[in-house]
This record gives structure tokens, C-alpha cells and sequence, in this order.
């Protein structure tokens, strides 16, 4: 399975502690193609239901279901970056998003870590 920087998958985040996203969610991949190939860990970004999140704010990005290929609404929280052993990848992504969209994700964790 070769995971690609902008692909989403549904990932199980448990076991998670405190106010960390917990449970089968969205994460979009982050890390580069030539880190995802090795046999390390892969950078990801968590979402959650778009219905979840009443407000839009500057750590966060929300996405349609039509840009993302998924089924619904997801707002990727730019703050809740994870590292992930590539084990807990499923097959196949369930969406992926590029272009502007992924720029707007990556200016979102420039802002959230200020860099």
C-alpha cells in the first residue's frame, strides 16, 4: 500500500487521552510521499463531521463532500495533528483532496504552529 500526501482515510485513533480526537475518523495525510514510502510513521490531520462544528475558525478547514470524494461534510482540525504507524491504514483511501484545498489545510498548520 503506498499512502499519498492528500489522501483521506478513515482511521480507528483509539487509544487517545484527554480532549484528543478519539474513535474511526477522518485523518488527511500530511507528510511527504517520500516519508510515507518509508517504513516510519505518516503525518496526518484529524476531521470530524461538519455538523460537529458550529463555528469557522482560522485552525480550522472545512471541505464539502464534493471536493473530498467522502460522504460528508468534514472540517480537518489543523490543531490535532497526529503521527500514525501506517498499520492502522485501511487498503484504500475513502477521498483525497489536492490544489487549493491542501494549501488551505497547510496554511491552517503554519498558523496552529506558528511557523
Amino acid at each position: 500500500m503506498a499512502i499519498q500526501r492528500g489522501e483521506i482515510y478513515f482511521v480507528d485513533l483509539n487509544p487517545t487521552k484527554g480532549r484528543e480526537q478519539a474513535g474511526n475518523r477522518p485523518v488527511l495525510v500530511l507528510s511527504n510521499n517520500t516519508i510515507n514510502k518509508l517504513p516510519l510513521v505518516v503525518t496526518v490531520v484529524v476531521g470530524t463531521k461538519g455538523e460537529n462544528i458550529s463555528s469557522d475558525y482560522l485552525t480550522n478547514v472545512r471541505i464539502s463532500s464534493s471536493d473530498s470524494g467522502l460522504s460528508m461534510e468534514t472540517v480537518f482540525l489543523c490543531f490535532q495533528l497526529r503521527s500514525l504507524d501506517p498499520n492502522r491504514f485501511p487498503e484504500s483511501p475513502a477521498g483525497k483532496v489536492s490544489g487549493e484545498i491542501l494549501t488551505r489545510i497547510e496554511d491552517a498548520v503554519r498558523y496552529c504552529l506558528d511557523l
